[in-house]
């Protein structure tokens, strides 16, 4: 046995996150570690590697029992975390290939760098990857998929044998998830490395993994084989405790007069160029694409975030023109958006305070907040979304990914808006959370107001919208009714297809699809 974890506890203030937890991983295998949000794996990964030296229990490798107790304790004995949050693991300011070798730059007593030897050595990591990059770039100035490879690149480099994946996949596309799945399989299978996997999509966990481990409310729920009988239905019985009702297809329903309109929109770096989209009132849109189409940046120019040169916004027929997002959340608008921990949270403040931030003003007086006002509206929307803290003053760092996703979206249900913008907003969050934040906005559609939905999934898509806009390059490549189309036709436009025009352009479709 590689690694044995017996009997790991871990407290919070208010919250028990791991209580008396076993977990085993054997030489070569791909372990998956799962659980619904808050279940305690990201907790037991931190443990793992290092940055929760406050746990109690044992830890054992090669059944020799060793103390974790800080990131270069785990680092030293081979122990190496990709975590999920990937800006907090990177320095922005620096290159690809310095934070590539961070690790070695970084030690103690150098006097000296040999950057010829470090861009050779970070082109070799490169190769090795796949990645599509120029590694003198600024981290700063990469895509999330781009920054996820750099940190395993950076976690390859060192004397890696036990390597940690926190929701690796939830930045990549189709195309860099299977470039990752097959680096995992040759790491496992050339250099007999053992890796823990943690992922919210369970259909990669059944293709990717040998054995899973299921944690549930901090504690050990069930572990076993990853076999060909294995099925998604029977891991979240296990995080869930009991079947989960499935999530049905949205009844489309006409829709009102148009909300918003947009015309010929386009963004000062290039990112949109030249789209035009409407949303009605009570209606579900949606944006598909790739990743890099420009789903997020749209989002933004129309929240006022990301610049624009050309192009109008109407909303009710009025012409807007938001700059900042502050003017966004001033017309009504409010934006969930992909990097939530980076753009839509701010950690260090409480709940009740974090659901109160968009909408100050109904809770102050004279320039002065009121505490009471503010805590029972965080219990409104604690209630109503299901959000799990201990109390309503505990800080947001400490909540879990799905329910600090919840808490970005309950911010703008306290401020009433009438045009939501979700960026992935199921991203990186558990199947019971998932359905809890589908439920939540099929229902805001059904007030009135109107729902701008950005996803790569294009399941999700149609599950939940009435129209979708496929993205490609920037710009619009289709608008489909979401009733009449399909995840291949979707894929097919989102890759640069062509769009159908007449029975002969739908015969090319066709001809595409097979």
């Amino acid at each position: 046995m590689v690694l044995e974890a017996k009997d790991i506890c871990v407290e919070f203030p208010g919250v028990r996150a791991l209580e008396h937890v076993d977990f085993q991983l054997m030489p070569g295998e791909i372990h998956a570690l799962v659980g619904a949000n808050g279940a305690g794996k990201s907790t037991l990964m931190k443990v793992l590697a290092g940055t929760n030296p406050g746990y109690r229990g044992q830890v054992r490798l090669d059944g020799r029992a060793v103390e974790l107790r800080s990131p270069a304790a785990a680092k030293e004995l081979g122990i190496q975390l990709v975590c999920q949050e990937v800006d907090q693991a990177l320095a922005p300011a620096l290159s690809a290939a310095e934070n590539m070798l961070l690790d070695e730059l970084g030690r103690p007593g150098r006097l000296w760098v040999d950057w010829r030897g470090v861009y050779g050595q970070a082109e070799e990591l490169k190769r090795r990857l796949h990645m599509d990059l120029d590694v003198r770039t600024p981290v700063s100035r990469l895509t999330l998929a781009q920054k996820q490879m750099v940190l395993i690149a950076r976690a390859l480099r060192s004397n890696c044998r036990i390597l940690l994946l926190d929701e690796p996949t939830a930045p990549l596309s189709a195309v860099e998830t299977e470039t990752l799945f097959g680096l995992c399989r040759s790491l496992v299978k050339e250099g007999q490395i053992a890796i823990v996997f943690i992922s919210h999509r369970l259909p990669e966990v059944l293709r990717i993994c040998n054995c899973y481990t299921v944690l549930r409310n901090g504690r050990f729920a069930a572990s076993g084989p990853v076999t060909p009988q294995t099925t998604a239905g029977e891991l979240v019985a296990h995080m869930l405790g009991t079947e989960m009702e499935t999530v049905r297809p949205r009844v489309s329903r006409p829709a009102g007069d148009e909300l918003l309109s947009v015309h010929n929109l386009s963004s000062r770096d290039g990112s949109v160029r030249d789209i035009s989209l409407t949303v009605g009132h009570g209606e579900i849109v949606g944006l598909a694409g790739l990743v890099g189409a420009g789903k997020s940046e749209l989002c933004k120019s129309l929240f006022g975030i990301l610049p624009r040169s050309a192009g109008e916004i109407l909303l009710d027929g009025r012409p807007v023109k938001p700059r900042s997002p502050g003017a966004g959340a001033a017309l009504g608008m409010g934006l969930v958006p992909e990097e939530r921990r980076k753009e839509g949270l701010f950690p260090g403040e409480s709940v009740s305070f974090h659901l109160g931030i968009a909408s100050l003003k109904k809770w102050s007086r004279l320039s002065l907040l009121s505490r009471k006002k503010l805590e029972q509206n965080a219990r409104t929307q604690i209630e109503e979304l299901g959000i799990k803290p201990p109390s309503p003053r505990q800080r947001m760092e400490l909540l879990s990914g799905g329910n600090q996703q919840k808490a970005v979206l309950g911010k703008w249900l306290a401020a009433g808006c009438r045009l939501y913008l979700f960026d992935e907003p199921t991203k990186g969050v558990d199947v019971g959370a998932r359905a809890e934040l589908l439920r939540v906005i099929t229902g805001l559609a059904q007030t009135g107001c109107g729902v701008l939905y950005a996803s790569a999934d294009p399941g999700e898509l149609l599950q939940v919208t009435d129209r979708i806009y496929v993205l490609y390059g920037g710009r619009v490549a289709a608008e489909l009714v979401t009733a009449r189309t399909s995840e291949e036709e979707i894929m097919y436009y989102a890759v640069g297809g062509k769009a159908p025009v007449g029975e002969k352009g739908r015969d090319r479709f066709e001809a595409a699809k097979a």
